[in-house]
Formats: C-alpha cells, structure tokens, sequence
C-alpha cells in the first residue's frame, strides 16, 4: 500500500502561484508514476501532469504546459506542482495519484493509489 498526502492548496489571484506538495509513504517501490489530476465543480476528473519517478520524465495537459511544472525529491518521497499564471478555471480540487507501471498514462483509472486532494481557488 502507498499513502499519499497532498497540501499546499488555498486562494489565489488571478495570474499568482501556487506550489502544491504531495508525500508518499508506505511502499514507494512500487511507484513508477505519479501525477496530479484535477476536478472542478460538476466536470469530470482530468489529467495535469504527471513524473516518472526514477528518471524524472515529465508529461503535461495542453491546458498547463508552460505555466505548470511538476517535479520531485525523491529522498523525500515528495512530488511538486508549482502552478504559475493561475487562471480561474485552474480552480479545482487538485489529487495527487500514484500508478505501479512503468508505461505513462493520462487515464485517471491507471493510477493505483490517490491522495485525499487540495482544493485551489483562483479568484478575479
């Protein structure tokens, strides 16, 4: 089993940033990918980014690429995404996801272990 703790979420304005943390523990070994993905209001959960844990290879939403960067430390067992320019329909309830294969997936249902999520308001 892997435990995944997000935080870092709040209020921000429109074109400020956020850096949101998510912490593994449990058997990280088993973890390839992680990513976030995120669901606003009445929408469907979708795919941010996510990072290939040992190498650090990264994957982007065509909604986040460029103002987005997901990133890790691995002797923490920690993932970042740093949200910069933040828009209001960044807002969401952000999750931080785990997968144990090494192939990189989008798929919300590839993601074998998930976080509790933060929420993000981005206000104008």
């Amino acid at each position: 089993q892997v435990k995944l703790v997000e935080s870092g979420g709040g209020l921000v304005q429109v074109g400020g940033s956020l850096r949101l943390s998510c912490t593994a523990s449990g058997r990280t070994s088993s973890m390839y990918f992680m990513g976030w993905f995120r669901q606003a209001p009445g929408k469907e959960r979708e795919f941010v980014a996510n990072i290939r844990w040992n190498i650090g290879l990264t994957y982007y939403a065509d909604s986040v690429k460029g103002r987005f960067t997901i990133s890790r430390e691995n002797a923490k067992n920690t993932v970042y995404l740093q949200m910069n320019s933040l828009k209001p329909e960044d807002t969401a309830t952000y999750y931080c996801a785990a997968r144990g294969q090494w192939a990189p997936s989008r798929r919300e249902s590839d993601y074998d272990y998930w976080g509790q999520g933060t929420q993000v308001t981005v206000s104008s």
